[in-house]
């Protein structure tokens, strides 16, 4: 016991960068996000919408704090690598169940209490890594005595949630998200997290967008095997391609590096602050509008299929998912600027909004149609957005 209560984590320099081990995880965290479209693609309602909300929520927000852990020590070395490998073994668990979250079945753990009792073991395995770097570290420590309480008072909610199945689990599973973003802002206003590489916190949040972009073009080529006609699959899944480069350029093209930056500037004691807010608040929600825009991609090429039973119109649940994920990844993309750049202007605000407001058309419109209006109106935003950087890049030249 005395062994192995000497052997130190290793802490993470200023100069520290996500290691392979890092994305090694982060691909079966985003598989588990995937898994949400193949959920809510199974029968897409409004309520499974809904409720595929909120698992990418409460999954989203499980998989930060293994961001903090990766910031303050190396993921990859030694008991912390070991322990975030049962973390993996847990998500790998959600992921495998999450189709059926909301199916309940004769045995002693059917998927949604599966799913509950896997998502409390990777919270748990980030707490106990969490208080063991903290031995060392009483910022931290002070940090996690705040952090604590609703990361485990949400569990209950959770287990109870999945043992009563239907609306009773959507309510109470809503609470326990509730339960644990609020307690955890309450506890970051208090005693905000520490940011000691901020290559590192951005690198790590812009692969994770990156990988779920790519689910975009899985979707596109993931398309049921009888398609017909195959020209208007074919375009439809090439339109897919130029509505997610769109979606990328958005990002990667400038306001990734021009983020970057702007937290690297903020002075050391604000730092933490500015980087949860802006990555928290409005990173998360770009990853779900892409896993949204991913499902509408899936919908369109379904219904160009033989298979499709409503090839007429998109319609409503095809259309939200489309157009709402597009709208939601522009707005929240507005709202990363806002908190890290700190330039937003009107007309971009119009810009991201205008997604939502061809909503009706889009669903009356035929599969095809609707995503070529979406995949146009991307192509003028990402123009657009291009201008305005550029504007605002002059001041700071001169």
């Amino acid at each position: 016991m005395r062994g192995i209560s000497g052997i130190r984590p290793v802490p993470a320099t200023g100069t520290h960068r996500t290691t392979m081990f890092e994305i090694f995880f982060d691909l079966v965290f985003v598989f588990a996000l995937t898994r949400v479209i193949t959920f809510m693609a199974g029968s897409p309602t409004a309520l499974t919408l809904a409720q595929g909300l909120l698992l990418l929520l409460l999954l989203l927000y499980s998989w930060g704090p293994y961001t903090w852990v990766g910031n303050l020590v190396r993921a990859d070395v030694g008991l912390v690598r070991a322990a975030t490998l049962v973390a993996m073994a847990a998500i790998f668990v959600v992921a495998l169940v999450l189709p059926d979250a909301w199916t309940q079945g004769p045995g002693l753990v059917d998927a949604p209490l599966a799913l509950a009792l896997a998502y409390v073991v990777g919270r748990a395995v980030q707490l106990v890594i969490l208080f063991w770097v903290s031995t060392t570290d009483e910022p931290l420590r002070s940090t996690l005595r705040f952090f604590t309480a609703p990361v485990v008072l949400a569990w209950f909610p959770l287990i109870g949630g999945a043992l009563l199945g239907g609306a009773a689990q959507t309510a109470l599973w809503t609470v326990a998200l509730l339960v644990d973003i609020g307690g955890a802002r309450v506890a970051s206003a208090f005693r905000p997290w520490q940011v000691r590489s901020v290559g590192h916190f951005t690198e790590r949040f812009g692969l994770v967008l990156i990988i779920a972009l790519g689910e975009s073009l899985i979707s596109a080529g993931a398309g049921p095997r009888t398609m017909a006609p195959v020209s208007a699959a074919l375009a439809a899944a090439l339109l897919g391609l130029a509505s997610t480069v769109c979606l990328w350029w958005l990002y990667f093209d400038r306001l990734a590096p021009a983020a970057r930056e702007a937290v690297n500037n903020v002075p050391g004691e604000r730092r933490g602050d500015v980087a949860g807010d802006a990555y928290g608040l409005g990173h998360s929600p770009l990853i779900i509008g892409a896993i949204y825009v991913a499902l509408g991609i899936e919908e369109v090429i379904a219904q160009l299929t033989e298979e499709s039973g409503h090839p007429g119109r998109l319609g409503w649940s095809a259309a939200t998912a489309l157009y709402g994920g597009a709208a939601l990844y522009l707005l929240s993309r507005l709202v990363f600027r806002r908190l890290t750049v700190g330039v937003v202007h009107p007309p971009q605000v119009v810009a991201a909004l205008l997604p939502l407001a061809l909503l009706p058309v889009g669903r009356s419109l035929p599969p095809l149609v609707a995503l070529t209006l979406l995949t146009a109106l991307l192509i003028g935003v990402t123009w657009f957005e291009r201008r305005m950087d550029r504007r605002d890049e002059r001041p700071r030249k001169s």
